[in-house]
């Protein structure tokens, strides 16, 4: 069992209605005014968002609380598991909430709750999930001895915004939507360019022919993409249809030496048992006899009638054919190129003047053209591989080489969008990148003020790093903005205003 730490807490009353107008000379008015104000509660924890819709508190009557339950990871209604709410009052549960029915929907609680005493104090949510328990707090629970002052406390405190746009927790569950925190972080200069993804040079391999002849491919199959494992034999060279460098007379040949050479040290040792042979002769004899042996074991073991086999030395990919199926090669020609695909290098080319920030370094994002993915180094396993120390009159532009690892199925030669991020102590407000909206050059995001109401705001934004961007003017650290779905609260403006409690279970 578990107990997550609540990372945010906010507490926002609002009026669905309309406030308590009344005649302050005339009593009997109040008794006969419906008040009809709700609280709209809300908190975060880590793994949860609660959205409750509550009648104001009073002693001794009956409160209806309307939950909904957000699961933080993907921002769909929480359906596997349990909900349950208590009132606390200091260190004392004042009262257990009551379930009225099940889920009628998913991810939404109806209970009942009635207040003994007054007071301020707290709801409290537990959530669980298998054998983990989670809590979410919401304080500042203010329980009236009278209904009348409950409700004007709520219409005073109602927070309500012209231009409001109402997009209910229902609708945002059916699609991509997800709200995240404008943060306070160190965000330094950001040098955004183009970069190309190489092969490493441990996990490319160029397999040369290793004698002159005509390349045989084992099999039709050897093209580019091809799996190959190390070890296996991917062509052979046959050596025996040239009269220059012909395998099969090098082989006969090497063979003979060897042969020679052994009955000669042979002969040579057994003299100098006797000592009829020096041991300087016999030393001679043992040394063109090792090397012979050495010839002819190489070349056997690769020989076989008349040609030489080539293998991959590693497991991996071909990703180029250099040769054509019976053309001739020279010893040492590259005939193929094998690549294992598990690490890269990013390699970007930067202007001199950011010559000075490269040793400042930090991290780095990469997106793929044409491709809404973005990585961070760290993501990747990579690292700063090296950055070049000087420029010349060719390419005067500055070479940034990282290396990663191939988690992302990445080809080496394609190009990706490249943001270098610099080290820095400056602190600054960022957002998630896919929270901005732009309109005619000028850009805005929409701000939470609840769970279901959200407020249109122009932004003066300052330089991203591919997965946040800087915020100069228009949004608070600590404030909730739409990071995912935010065209949808957009076209639900566009379409005007909705009923705040469309599709709510009551």
């Amino acid at each position: 069992m578990k107990s997550k730490v609540i990372i945010i807490i906010l507490l926002v009353i609002t009026t669905v209605t309309g406030g308590c107008g009344r005649n302050q000379g005339q009593i009997g008015d109040v008794h006969d005014h419906t008040h009809d104000e709700t609280l709209q509660l809300f908190a975060y924890s880590e793994d949860f968002e609660i959205f409750a819709e509550s009648s104001p508190f009073v002693v001794g009557q009956d409160g209806e609380i309307l939950v909904h339950v957000t699961c933080i990871e993907n921002f769909k209604p929480f359906t596997e598991g349990l909900v349950s709410v208590s009132l606390v009052i200091g260190d004392e549960i004042e009262v257990m909430g009551k379930l009225l029915e099940e889920q009628e929907r998913p991810g939404i609680w109806l209970f009942s709750l009635k207040p003994q005493k007054e007071g301020v104090g707290k709801l409290l949510f537990e959530l669980r999930r298998s054998q983990d328990v989670s809590q979410v707090v919401i304080p500042n629970i203010t329980i009236f001895t009278s209904e009348h002052l409950a409700h004007e406390a709520a219409a005073q405190a109602a927070i309500t915004s012209a231009d409001g746009i109402t997009f209910t927790k229902e609708q945002s569950w059916k699609v991509e939507f997800a709200t995240d925190l404008a943060r306070l972080e160190p965000f330094g200069q950001i040098i955004r360019t183009t970069a190309q993804i190489q092969p490493s040079q441990g996990s490319e391999r160029i397999i040369s022919a290793k004698a002159g002849g005509v390349v045989l491919f084992t099999n039709d199959h050897v093209v580019e993409g091809r799996a190959v494992g190390a070890g296996q034999v991917l062509f052979s060279i046959d050596g025996s249809v040239t009269a220059d460098n012909n395998l099969a007379v090098r082989y006969a040949e090497v063979e003979s030496e060897y042969n020679r050479s052994k009955v000669e040290y042979e002969r040579k040792a057994e003299l100098a048992k006797e000592n009829i042979v020096s041991q300087s002769a016999l030393l001679s004899a043992k040394n063109d006899f090792t090397q012979a042996e050495a010839n002819f074991n190489n070349l056997k073991s690769n020989f076989s009638a008349g040609r030489q086999s080539v293998m991959s030395p590693i497991g991996g990919f071909v990703t180029r054919v250099l040769v054509q199926n019976g053309e001739y090669v020279e010893a040492g020609q590259p005939v193929l190129v094998v690549s294992q695909s598990r690490d890269l290098y990013i390699k970007a080319e930067v202007q001199p003047k950011y010559h000075d920030m490269l040793n400042n370094i930090t991290s780095a994002t990469i997106r793929v053209m044409n491709s809404n993915r973005t990585y961070t180094l760290e993501e990747l396993g990579g690292r700063v591989l090296s950055f070049g120390k000087s420029t010349d009159l060719h390419n005067p532009l500055i070479p940034v080489v990282f290396q990663v690892n191939n988690r992302a199925g990445w080809l080496s030669g394609t190009f990706v969008e490249l943001f270098i991020k610099t080290q820095t102590i400056a602190q600054v407000v960022t957002i998630p990148n896919g929270a901005l909206t732009e309109e005619m050059g000028n850009y805005f995001v929409f701000v939470q003020l609840t769970p279901e109401l959200f407020e249109k705001r122009w932004i003066m934004k300052g330089v991203t790093d591919g997965l946040r961007t800087e915020i100069l003017e228009g949004v608070a650290v600590g404030e909730r903005v739409v990071s995912k779905g935010a065209m949808l609260v957009k076209l639900s403006q566009a379409s005007g205003a909705l009923d705040p409690h469309a599709g709510h279970v009551h």
